[in-house]
Order: C-alpha cells, then sequence, then structure tokens
C-alpha cells in the first residue's frame, strides 16, 4: 500500500465499499440468506441502501484516513472522489428506488 497515484486511490475507493457490503452482508444475513437473496432485498427495500452505502463509505472513510495520514495525497484524492460519487449514487438510488 505504499503506491501514491490517483488511479490507486480511485480503485482502492471502488473496491472498498464492495467489501464493506460483503461485510454488511456476513454481519446481518448470513447464513439464514444467501448472497443472491441479499440482493433481491437490497434492490427492494428502500431503507437497506442507507444502511449498506452507511456501512460501506465507513471502510473509505477509514482507507481515507489512512492514507491522508500516510501523505499519500493523490491515493487520498481518489478515494475521495469514488467517496463522494458513491454517496450521490446512494443517495439517488434511495430516492428514485
Amino acid at each position: 500500500m505504499k503506491r501514491n497515484n490517483l488511479l490507486f486511490g480511485i480503485i482502492l475507493g471502488v473496491l472498498a465499499p464492495l467489501l464493506g457490503m460483503i461485510g454488511y452482508f456476513f454481519w446481518k444475513f448470513y447464513p439464514t440468506y444467501s448472497m443472491t437473496d441479499f440482493l433481491k432485498i437490497v434492490f427492494t427495500e428502500r431503507t437497506l441502501i442507507t444502511a449498506i452505502s452507511t456501512f460501506s463509505l465507513f471502510v473509505n472513510v477509514a482507507l481515507l484516513t489512512y492514507y491522508f495520514n500516510a501523505r499519500k495525497d493523490e491515493t487520498a484524492k481518489g478515494i475521495f472522489i469514488i467517496s463522494c460519487l458513491y454517496a450521490v449514487a446512494a443517495l439517488i438510488a434511495k430516492f428514485l428506488m
């Protein structure tokens, strides 16, 4: 994790929320529901979008804090850009679904 460039930050910013969503699945839904059932529930329940996006963005905030403290500003910038886009997408999904 010593790289310091914008593209690396964007890649981390995209992957980290996915890991957060998988973590949320294992925390709240596993073993009662399968991953397929979980995804169906996510697309039908608007209230769940808020919980998952919060949990997923928390992972990005942790990464962002790490890279800011490590003075890897270009990587942190990429994570921040994706975090903002992800937050806007979550809001749009919540209100339009």
